[in-house]
């Protein structure tokens, strides 16, 4: 598309400075300033934070959304830009000049587009979200026409039609080039009239329909109170005469709280019914009409899997070297449910999460509240800076916000400078818990890299945002060791776009192929769980004292108890993505197909009056490309593996990690950056390998004798 929207981990495009009046976007600015203060300082809960200083602006310094109201006047001059840049698109000869063009009119639709996708989602003010929105569908909808002008296509084709002038262009301009024609392609360019509005048509359609099944995802279902054991209700909120259920609870210890919630949350509603299956019929019918056998084909073009069937097969193979150790970790677990619970002896879906954690805790004694103290916010993020200051010269300092500049008090924004290059881009971290904000930690593209028109290079804005609990007085923000990974995986998505490098906002930073995506971020959970990582700012809040080696082994150790079932438990929900946009009888309900893919691939019954994938959020940011996190864990662990396992800090390897795969963002082929980094074209027998080679792996291995 012109404009590719997508928010990560689960959206990310390119903002333009020009007529925006972005804070910090001048080449002024680059330098090192004297108002950044240290990283860690910024996030210690025991300094008092100063008020924002300087003059009054809107989000992200943009003049016009100050108030909910500027989404209207930032959308009009995103389209009074846009018509401008297509009447010049039209009338200039075959040449490079057609591409930048290309890439501008991307870059004046994203400019709105990724600033609104987040607010709609994070900001606490309704108006902001509800303006945000709208102008999400109006910039979307615009987006699906351009994808179908025949005209602006037609400037393209003659670009691409000119074997002199395509063998004069430099790789990245023909590859940006060859990927908007693609964008054209699968946008049903090459059908008639009445065909290409249709497909117009269906792209609004699902634009919607996306956006109903993601708030019905989040729904709370409710029950009679009197429905319920007296002695159970208290785990719920009881509303009236109801009880309601918004979550799974999985980690409570009483197994009719587990099972209640499990057969209430997920029980089916009719109206979300129907939307995924409009959507998933909406998603079919389009990919047919512009030419591929199912949406599955046409999703996944230019990622690393390239078809459905490779992925199957992936999947498969997976599967079948995780059966024997999947069915040992289900025994495990049913073993611990007879000894805890004599009386109900049977493992169920809702029971995975909790006695897989039970067993955890039993064998490493790896309570969270022992390594909370350790884990302060301040010392993660000056962990963080260490890391990345030794492996890619690059160090974070806190910069004071102006007033309007950011939606919450408790956000943070980070500067982003290499020793040599001077200052990145910038990082505003939304990292505390706060009412009706969404759980899901997430990275946002609000502005991408790219080389402006003067030669200057817009520098890249992102968000992210975490759930993590407040400080008080005494205690500073302290971070269970899931909580630490997620930051850590989520910086490696800013790094990501940080160090990028693209000419072309349209391949910026992790506007690249899903699986290819998240291979950044999930390597940095490899360097979460390195002992000679985690020792460099791993010390108690009060004393002061590090955490010790044992208990990081310890950690490590334990993620490998169960990890056979919780890695089948992703297989399934792969394979349950793929099957719905691939080809089925449309007869056959999402439900049923749930139940016979669950019984195939996971190996726990499927629970009747149940539909659990009407909470599958990711059937909308990643639909036929759920796959990716597997497969991009299979890319970490051979990085890993293969370049920083001998030694995390070295700065060789890290420059190497940045040439290969970091500064390319889209603009090479994925495969090839994988290529680059480990100097092999990985095979899917090599990526079933190193998953199930984690799940042995002695991580004792990976540490030096730190102690």
């Amino acid at each position: 598309m012109l404009c590719r929207c997508r928010r990560v981990a689960p959206a990310d495009l390119g903002r333009a400075a020009r007529g925006w009046g972005w804070a910090g976007a001048g080449a002024a600015r680059r330098r090192v300033s004297t108002g950044w203060s240290p990283v860690g300082a910024a996030f210690d809960a025991r300094q008092q934070r100063s008020s924002v200083v300087g003059r009054s602006t809107g989000l992200f310094g943009v003049p016009e959304l100050s108030c909910p109201e500027g989404f209207q006047e930032a959308q009009e001059k995103a389209l009074q830009e846009t018509e401008r840049l297509v009447r010049k698109a039209y009338t200039t000869p075959p040449g490079p000049e057609i591409v930048m063009i290309f890439d501008q009119l991307s870059d004046a639709l994203c400019r709105v587009a990724d600033l609104a996708d987040f607010v709609k989602i994070a900001h606490p003010d309704y108006t902001f979200r509800e303006a945000a929105e709208e102008a999400c569908r109006n910039i979307g909808t615009m987006v699906e026409k351009l994808n179908t002008d025949v005209e602006l296509c037609q400037s393209l084709k003659q670009l691409l039609a000119d074997k002199k002038v395509m063998d004069s262009l430099d790789p990245d301009t023909r590859r940006v080039a060859e990927l908007f024609m693609f964008d054209f392609e699968i946008s049903g360019i090459h059908l008639d009239e009445e065909k290409r509005k249709k497909a117009v048509n269906l792209n609004v359609r699902i634009l919607d329909l996306c956006n109903e099944f993601l708030m019905g995802t989040h729904l709370p279902n409710k029950i009679d109170k009197c429905s319920l054991p007296e002695h159970i209700r208290c785990n719920f909120i009881v509303d009236g005469n109801y009880v309601q259920i918004s979550g799974l609870h999985a980690d409570c210890p009483d197994d009719l709280v587990r099972e209640a919630a499990y057969k209430i949350f997920l029980y089916p509603n009719a109206d979300q019914l129907n939307c995924l299956e409009e959507l998933l019929c909406s998603r079919n019918h389009l990919a047919q009409l512009v030419g591929y056998n199912t949406f599955a084909h046409r999703a996944l073009q230019g990622t690393m899997a390239k078809t459905p069937e490779n992925v199957m097969y992936f999947l498969e193979k997976l599967s079948d070297r995780l059966s024997q150790r999947t069915q040992k970790d289900f025994e495990m677990m049913a073993e611990m449910k007879m000894k805890i619970n004599p009386q109900n002896t049977k493992l169920m879906p809702w029971d995975h999460p909790y006695y897989s954690g039970v067993l955890r805790a039993e064998r490493y004694n790896i309570e969270p509240s022992l390594y909370c103290p350790f884990f302060s916010l301040g010392a993660c993020m000056e962990g963080l800076n260490s890391l990345f200051s030794q492996l890619l010269g690059i160090s974070l300092y806190a910069e004071q916000t102006e007033k309007g500049e950011v939606w919450c008090e408790d956000v943070r924004k980070l500067a982003v400078v290499h020793e040599k290059e001077g200052l990145l881009g910038y990082i505003y971290c939304d990292f505390f818990q706060r009412a009706d904000k969404p759980h899901q930690d997430c990275h946002f593209t609000v502005r991408g890299g790219r080389l402006r028109e003067n030669g200057e290079y817009q520098l890249p804005v992102v968000v992210l945002m975490l759930s993590l609990p407040h400080s008080t007085r005494s205690i500073p923000t302290l971070l269970t060791p899931g909580m630490m990974e997620n930051l850590f995986h989520e910086m490696g998505h800013a790094m990501h776009s940080m160090l990028g490098r693209t000419r072309y906002q349209h391949v910026t930073g992790t506007r690249c192929s899903t699986d290819f995506a998240e291979v950044p971020s999930i390597l940095m959970e490899y360097f979460a769980n390195d002992y000679r990582v985690v020792n460099q700012f791993a010390r108690h809040y009060k004393t002061g004292q590090p955490l010790p080696k044992s208990m990081v082994s310890r950690l490590c150790e334990s993620k490998k108890v169960c990890a056979a079932a919780d890695m089948q438990l992703q297989v399934f929900y792969a394979v349950l993505d793929q099957i719905y946009h691939g080809k089925h009888p449309l007869k056959i309900s999402t439900t049923d197909i749930l139940k016979e893919t669950q019984e195939k691939f996971y190996g726990l019954p499927y629970v009747s009056n149940t539909a659990w994938q009407l909470r599958f959020s990711h059937l909308v940011g990643y639909s036929a490309k759920y796959y990716s996190y597997l497969m991009s864990r299979a890319v970490a662990s051979m990085v890993w593996k293969q370049c920083f396992a001998q030694d995390p800090f070295d700065r060789a390897m890290g420059e190497r990690y940045r040439r290969e795969m970091l500064v390319h963002g889209g603009g090479k082929e994925p495969m090839l950056m994988v290529q680059g980094m480990l100097q092999k074209a990985p095979s899917v027998e090599d990526f079933v390998d190193a998953l199930v080679s984690d799940l042995d792996q002695d991580f004792e291995t990976f540490f030096m004798d730190s102690e």
